[in-house]
């Protein structure tokens, strides 16, 4: 009995990691329809301007409840705007994608960032990567042929916006990786709207009047006010989800359930587009989940060969 009852609060701990977890993958789409929504009237930067400066807004009360130190160092500085430039440029992507491609096609594509974080973090961290997680990362790239292919050929060059995504998100993550033992990720989170703020909206006034439709501003007017309120409060609920998941759960237990997004955002999709995948961007989809999961389980067993210390022989 003993040993169950000290087991007890870990699990319940894993089980709300999990929980939490599975929160953000329905909820993170949601930002991505308040996205496709709002770019039928309103330009593209608008709504990246919008993610940042609602989030900083509905941030706030948390760090002030929470009586979190906002002071950060002139390095950390440094870094937490270089975090919100690679966010905006990932949000823009993936927005300007959105706007003409189904939601799911869009993520399907942007899921092989795992894979470019794998590469960029052996060249910049030196992790260790073995030859079956090249193949494994090799093989998600085709998977993601097999969706961006059709997408060029149904809706241009736009197909590609979301490998753009993949790569700068995959830069947001190795940052917030340097800097997670240095900030809170609560004042993180809001210091990286403030900073996106920072740096969007004087480009908003200075491209206004400029003709540029996905950069030149215009007044919302109704609901188009409730999508872009949407894209801050969807992107602060899902990500503080994850924060606090990842809080009560390792990220080996938690990152599997990533792909669960995948199943939402298909979901969404054709509740509120009437947008269905086809059968080849179902196979890449596969390809791509399998050989994510396939990556995540390699990063499990050598950590825990790391971890576990040879038998010695007797």
């Amino acid at each position: 009995m003993a040993n169950i009852t000290s087991l007890a609060p870990h699990n319940d701990r894993i089980l709300t990691g999990v929980t939490l977890m599975l929160a953000f993958c329905v909820l993170a789409p949601l930002l991505d329809v308040s996205s496709k929504l709002a770019t039928a009237t309103l330009p593209v930067g608008q709504i990246v301007v919008a993610r940042f400066v609602f989030q900083a807004l509905l941030m706030l009360p948390f760090v002030l409840v929470m009586r979190l130190d906002w002071r950060i160092s002139r390095r950390s500085l440094g870094l937490v705007f270089a975090r919100a430039l690679f966010l905006m440029l990932a949000t823009y992507c993936f927005v300007a994608a959105v706007a003409v491609m189904p939601i799911a096609d869009a993520l399907a594509i942007v899921f092989v960032e795992p894979f470019i974080l794998l590469v960029l973090g052996s060249l910049l961290f030196g992790d260790e990567v073995g030859p079956r997680r090249i193949i494994a990362s090799t093989i998600g790239f085709l998977g993601a042929v097999l969706v961006i292919q059709p997408s060029i050929s149904a809706f241009g060059w736009v197909a590609l916006f979301p490998l753009g995504t993949a790569f700068t998100f995959a830069a947001y993550m190795l940052i917030t990786r340097a800097m997670s033992r240095a900030i809170h990720p609560v004042t993180m989170q809001l210091h990286t709207a403030l900073a996106g703020s920072a740096i969007c909206l004087p480009l908003m006034v200075a491209f206004d009047g400029s003709g540029i439709r996905e950069l030149d501003a215009i007044l919302p007017i109704g609901i188009e006010w409730l999508w872009l309120f949407g894209v801050g409060f969807w992107s602060t609920c899902s990500h503080m989800c994850m924060t606090y998941a990842l809080k009560f759960a390792p990220s080996a237990t938690l990152a599997p359930l990533h792909y669960a997004e995948l199943i939402s955002a298909v979901a969404l999709g054709y509740l509120v587009f009437g947008d269905f995948p086809n059968l080849m961007t179902w196979a890449g989809i596969s390809i791509i989940t399998g050989s994510g999961l396939y990556i995540i389980y390699r990063e499990h067993v050598t950590a825990r060969a790391t971890i576990t210390p040879p038998k010695q022989k007797r």
